[in-house]
């Protein structure tokens, strides 16, 4: 009985510390005051203490620093973007895709000015917390804390989409603030692959023809043939030849399957400070997933997320993120669309090929290859996430397809104290660069 009467004031406390927070970073001190860590902060919530235990200083600094770039995000929100003409263009173009489980409105809807995105992030933000706390109240048979899930979801939150959008917000101010350091032309496909091959990186091998054609085999009269002009010779189009698995990647996959890749996140250090010369050290890799791709997929995209401990290489327990990508008003009715995904895979579901438990080939190497490649290519970015593909050819037995630099851990675990001590450090020189900005009256322009 207790709980329940002292639950609308732990709610009602938590929401109070979130529109604090919020509005402390968009409009109060805390915009116009340096980003100081720990006892020195200006931030008046959730203050460390001498007391906290390990989990909760975690949850104070992920709840200071989600705060803080979801404020940034309305102070990019008109500026240029490292790969579009505005945030708001990429937010826009990254969203419409993608859903609040269960709702079937693409998240692009509330982006389309500022102040719609800043009444959903007021208002339907809090009550979609607030519905999940209790949705898995209920799943646990009433056994979770609704309050503190409350607190999670809407201070600290731990979901996969969440970390993608904090990710983002971080790149977009620091190739913002950092006038788009060399490193995030590396999100173009045809610079990675050339630049890659230039600085001794394994990318994906493509053909140097000038072009190619493709004719359907039984169309005539001039139609069905296409003309494609390879980016060697200043063509749009990157053309190479099939990529197939290995053996042991195929072993765990369907007859039929695509390219399955291993999604491994990468950050630096050394992009704190764009000026001083890059270190070894300064890159650690964060996490990695298997995405073993479904039956009869064209891409990867369509997988189950294997997590994979980057300590040992053990492939551990798949998920999904399908349900979030589900758009439609048919997705409202009841037990169409899935409020939470599954996290039991053990097996392959095409094929009932047993999955988890085995073990990645030489996941060191894998690791120390996209660190040594961050480094070599763009130290000079906070976050790569590095498509790494274990391919069926001798010649090229590992290589990489493409990085991400606005990246996702596709659900995969990390250490969480590595991460966000990394980003706590990143937001002090980046404010620091947005004062200076703003004393100096600058005036962003979108790179050529």
């Amino acid at each position: 009985m207790g709980n329940a009467v002292s639950l609308p004031f732990k709610l009602a406390k938590t929401t109070l510390s979130f529109y604090g927070g919020f509005f402390h970073y968009l409009w109060g001190r805390g915009r116009r005051s340096p980003y100081f860590l720990g006892s020195q902060s200006t931030f008046p919530y959730l203050r460390p203490s001498d007391s906290d235990d390990e989990e909760t200083s975690l949850f104070k600094k992920h709840a200071r620093i989600h705060l803080y770039c979801l404020a940034s995000a309305f102070y990019l929100w008109d500026k240029p973007h490292y790969r579009k003409g505005s945030y708001r263009d990429d937010l826009r173009d990254n969203l419409r895709n993608v859903a609040v489980p269960g709702t079937g409105v693409p998240l692009s809807v509330f982006v389309r000015n500022k102040l719609l995105a800043l009444g959903y992030v007021l208002t339907a933000n809090p009550a979609v917390c607030l519905v999940a706390s209790l949705h898995n109240w209920v799943k646990s048979r009433f056994s979770a804390s609704v309050s503190g899930e409350y607190a999670t979801r809407l201070l600290a939150p731990d979901d996969w989409f969440s970390y993608w959008r904090l990710n983002c917000r971080v790149a977009g101010l620091h190739a913002l603030l950092n006038d788009v350091p060399p490193g995030y032309d590396m999100e173009n496909k045809w610079t990675f692959l050339v630049e890659g091959e230039k600085r001794g990186v394994p990318v994906s091998p493509y053909l140097k023809h000038p072009g190619i054609v493709v004719k359907h085999r039984n169309e005539e009269g001039g139609m069905g043939i296409f003309f494609y002009k390879n980016a060697t010779d200043g063509g749009d189009w990157i053309v190479q030849e099939r990529i197939y698995n290995s053996d042991w990647v195929s072993s765990l996959l369907p007859p039929n399957p695509p390219l399955s890749t291993f999604r491994v996140i990468t950050q630096s250090r050394a992009s704190i400070d764009v000026e001083a010369p890059p270190k070894k050290g300064d890159v650690t890799a964060l996490s990695c997933v298997f995405r073993a791709g479904r039956k009869g997929a064209s891409t990867d995209h369509d997988s189950i997320l294997f997590d994979v401990d980057v300590k040992t290489g053990k492939i551990m327990g798949g998920t999904t993120n399908a349900h979030w990508y589900r758009l439609g008003l048919s997705q409202t009715l009841p037990g169409t669309c899935p409020w939470r995904s599954v996290h039991g895979y053990t097996h392959h579901p095409d094929g009932n090929i047993p999955v988890t438990g085995n073990t990645v080939p030489d996941i060191r190497g894998m690791l120390e290859l996209v660190e040594t490649s961050h480094l070599k290519l763009c130290p000079d970015v906070p976050f790569v996430g590095w498509d790494v593909v274990l391919s069926a050819d001798p010649k090229l037995p590992v290589c990489l397809l493409e990085v991400n630099l606005s990246c996702n851990f596709f659900r995969g675990s990390f250490d969480r104290g590595v991460y966000l001590d990394f980003i706590n450090d990143a937001l002090v020189k980046l404010q620091a660069q947005r004062l200076t900005a703003d004393a100096g009256g600058k005036v962003f322009r979108q790179k050529e």
